[in-house]
């Protein structure tokens, strides 16, 4: 079954180059395509109003668009709909841009430079619960993380029910590092030699134990906590 994409970008060309990339895929399909975060939010809230189904799996929002920014665009979109995924896709490298990205709620941040077989792998990744990071964009999340780590990782509060200390198995580790390297779900596999549902079921368990929901929430907690 293909994944269901959404794009809004504001650039013609790139608009049109990624329509013509998703249209030849045999991975994805299309569903819409817009050219500002309002044209979006219109789509949405009047789905909504008019209780009509939105089947969206992944949406790519551009972070620099006119008007209402990409940024504030995923805040918005989030409330209206928040199961979708979605996966900033911009030329942007800043961290600061990044941060905000992913504290609006972004599962994950792809840039333009990226090229066609590096896009279908992350997003690939991306429907199966993974979250996009390419290997540029993992790097500084995790340095960024890093210098606001507090000094003494024991001011956090421990999870509900948690006994003691929080801790990762060894497995769970190298899983967790390959991931902030930016590897997909099938690249960790290959690297730690063994099968993507392992992989999965990894992730699953280092997100219920410290209670996240994405890969960067997960890094952000275990390096404060200094588990990897």
């Amino acid at each position: 079954m293909k994944i269901r994409i959404v794009l809004v970008e504001d650039n013609p060309h790139y608009r049109s180059s990624l329509e013509t990339f998703f249209e030849l895929s045999d991975d994805f399909e299309l569903l819409h395509v817009f050219g500002s975060a309002e044209a979006c939010l219109t789509y949405l809230e009047r789905a909504c109003r008019l209780e009509q189904p939105v089947d969206w799996q992944i949406l790519l929002m551009d972070v620099e668009l006119p008007g209402i920014d990409g940024i504030e665009a995923t805040r918005r979109v989030k409330r209206i709909l928040p199961s979708v995924r979605i996966v900033m896709l911009t030329v942007f490298e800043e961290p600061a841009v990044i941060l905000e990205a992913i504290t609006a709620g972004a599962d994950g941040y792809l840039l333009k430079k990226s090229n066609a077989r590096e896009l279908t792998e992350q997003l690939r990744g991306s429907a199966k619960d993974g979250a996009p990071l390419t290997a540029g964009v993992a790097r500084t999340v995790l340095n960024l993380l890093r210098s606001h780590s507090p000094k003494d990782s024991g001011d956090l509060t421990e999870p509900p029910g948690s006994p003691g200390r929080l801790t990762l198995s060894d497995r769970e580790q190298d899983v967790l590092r390959c991931l902030v390297r930016g590897k997909s779900y099938t690249g960790t596999a290959e690297d730690l030699g063994i099968s993507t549902n392992t992989v999965r079921t990894h992730v699953r368990a280092i997100y219920k134990k410290l209670q996240v929901h994405s890969v960067a929430e997960a890094v952000g907690r275990a390096v404060r906590e200094r588990l990897i």
